[in-house]
């Protein structure tokens, strides 16, 4: 068996086009998943018991299902009640909404492992839970938890390729149109591995570089 060096070449400019598509989402479900997950990662160490019995039944159900399903569900189930936003959208909400389950638990893990004095010292001079959530808690977990939370985004990163399934034209997608097209699947799905690979060593040197900038508490 010989690699087809010529659809190899031809593909690598049709992929880099599904990659700017993946890219696009991956960005969109991660800023949507981050800002998501601190909110409810902070809301379930809150004082608020019928808040935190809400977002554990949230985070159980994500991780209790697959991502697929969950895909699936947002994709049918929006136009049920009355919004179609499409394959691309739908995509974005459903991997934003997966995310964000994971990213909650990182918060609370990271977070509610902060030093209990802190937290007695911020009571003792009047800071509320809120404040002392934002101000004291906060700020010391963002170096701690940046290992996981990359590993959370790669993840994202990665799962975008499940989006195919809804017709989403993203990277894997466009190299399953290639190979309908030419069937070179080995030279194909070679080149996706190469592509994901590159995406992901970057995304993991930035967050590198990132962390080792953030003051250490």
């Amino acid at each position: 068996m010989t690699i087809d060096w010529a659809v190899v070449e031809m593909a690598i400019p049709l992929l880099a086009e599904g990659t700017v598509t993946t890219l696009r989402i991956a960005s969109l479900a991660a800023l949507l998943g981050l800002t998501g997950g601190v909110a409810l990662g902070l809301v379930s160490l809150g004082g608020w018991p019928w808040a935190r019995w809400l977002v554990r039944a949230y985070v159980d159900f994500i991780r209790g299902t697959p991502l697929l399903i969950q895909i699936f569900i947002v994709f049918f189930g929006l136009p049920l009640m009355g919004w179609r936003p499409g394959e691309f959208w739908s995509g974005v909400i459903a991997l934003s909404l997966n995310c964000a389950a994971y990213v909650a638990e990182v918060v609370r893990g990271t977070v509610g492992a902060v030093e209990k004095g802190q937290t007695e010292a911020a009571k003792s001079i009047g800071m509320t839970q809120g404040r002392i959530l934002l101000y004291v808690l906060l700020p010391q977990s963002i170096r701690p938890m940046m290992p996981a939370l990359t590993n959370d985004v790669i993840t994202l990163l990665k799962n975008t390729s499940l989006l195919s399934v809804i017709s989403v034209y993203e990277l894997t997608r466009s190299g399953q149109a290639i190979i309908a097209t030419h069937f070179a699947p080995l030279e194909i799905f070679a080149l996706l591995a190469i592509y994901y690979y590159a995406i992901i060593s970057v995304l993991s040197w930035i967050s590198r570089v990132i962390e080792r900038r953030l003051p250490a508490w």
